[in-house]
């Protein structure tokens, strides 16, 4: 089966040999928001600092210079020949000639120009530096992205793991969501999520998220086979990422493990265990819907054992601990073989949120 997934991605137009200029629009880099006024502003600024060196240039040389009385130039002479030059205006049959004409000229009619010109051409130059802005941001992150979180589909499940990732501490920047809809991905780039417009299925759109140097991978596409296939490939593409697979029927489970998945969670089975525990006990869930949300009250959490904790037993930490993770097993408190903690161990225990 991987041969035949190789062979059908080989037919395909590869996007990682792509120039990152024509990446733009499929793999978007967030940036900070800001306000049209703020950018309009800063582009008035730049042309201010360009006319005042253009002046200066002018002033340095104003021997050379002379107006149409042969008068040699006054500092307000060159701010009006360096105004009407770089508006390309120009100069010939109706020229001010007196000083309050000429400072008109340069305090009212130059902004006009200005305005005029920013009106003109802004949306087109707008545009043109943002394609170039954003080639160069793809550049530079294809080359440093490493041990981030790959997230495939950012339909409700996909998100609810977005916001649990960030909810934990997990910088924006350290996550990247794949998924073909246009208008998800847009919701994602708002919260600073890098984002890819493709198929999953795609190895090459896989390796253009960074698939092969991610450090995981979470899997949350609509359909049980696409959840499959996506693993398939995934694991493909980086035989050490942790793979954690979402499903909704536990038949298919056997086939994304079989696919690589590390982890596989059964949203059916899940969503049907709390509803009938709510049905006698509905505090339960509450508080299991309490440590899976991290935004506030209790979560469920790991860390690396402290110095003074080896040797002692998980119980009587100050921690409430629930299992160790040793050796890459997890093993519940209980356990003779976790009656005291090792250095290497790590704990799975419930923390209060804020603290």
């Amino acid at each position: 089966m991987a041969g035949k997934l190789r062979q059908r991605l080989n037919d395909q137009e590869s996007l990682t040999e792509r120039p990152d200029f024509a990446l733009v629009g499929v793999l978007r880099i967030p940036e900070a928001m800001r306000s049209p006024f703020h950018l309009i502003f800063r582009r008035v600024m730049m042309a201010v600092a360009v006319l005042f060196l253009a002046v200066f240039v002018i002033y340095l040389d104003r021997d050379g210079y002379r107006d149409a009385q042969e008068n040699p130039l006054s500092f307000l002479d060159c701010l009006y020949y360096a105004t009407v030059s770089l508006s390309t205006t120009g100069y010939g049959d109706i020229t001010p000639i007196t000083p309050e004409a000429r400072l008109i000229n340069v305090i009212v009619i130059t902004p006009l120009r200005v305005l005029f010109l920013i009106i003109l051409v802004g949306t087109t130059l707008s545009v043109l530096t943002e394609r170039s802005r954003q080639a160069f941001k793809i550049q530079r992150w294809r080359q440093s992205v490493r041990n981030h979180t790959v997230v495939v589909g950012y339909g409700t499940k996909g998100r609810t793991a977005v916001d649990a990732m960030l909810g934990d501490g997990i910088k924006p920047a350290d996550i990247v969501v794949v998924d073909t809809d246009q208008t998800v991905l847009d919701s994602a780039a708002s919260l600073g999520l890098v984002t890819v417009n493709g198929s999953a299925t795609k190895s090459d759109v896989l390796r253009l998220a960074g698939v092969q140097n991610a450090a995981s991978v979470i899997v949350a596409a609509n359909r049980d086979d696409t959840a499959v296939l996506v693993t398939l490939t995934a694991r493909e593409v980086n035989p050490k990422a942790k793979i954690v697979a979402a499903i909704r029927e536990t038949d298919n489970a056997h086939l994304l493990r079989q696919s690589g998945a590390d982890s596989v969670v059964v949203s059916s089975e899940t969503a049907g265990r709390l509803l009938g525990i709510a049905r006698t006990t509905p505090t339960v869930v509450e508080m299991i819907e309490d440590l899976l949300t991290p935004e506030a009250g209790f979560a469920i959490a790991e860390r690396e054992v402290e110095h003074d904790e080896i040797g002692g037993s998980p119980r009587h930490l100050s921690d409430i601990v629930l299992a160790v993770v040793r050796d890459g097993r997890l093993v519940r408190v209980g356990s003779p073989e976790v009656d005291a903690v090792e250095e290497t161990d790590r704990l799975l225990y419930i923390r209060r949120v804020g603290n």
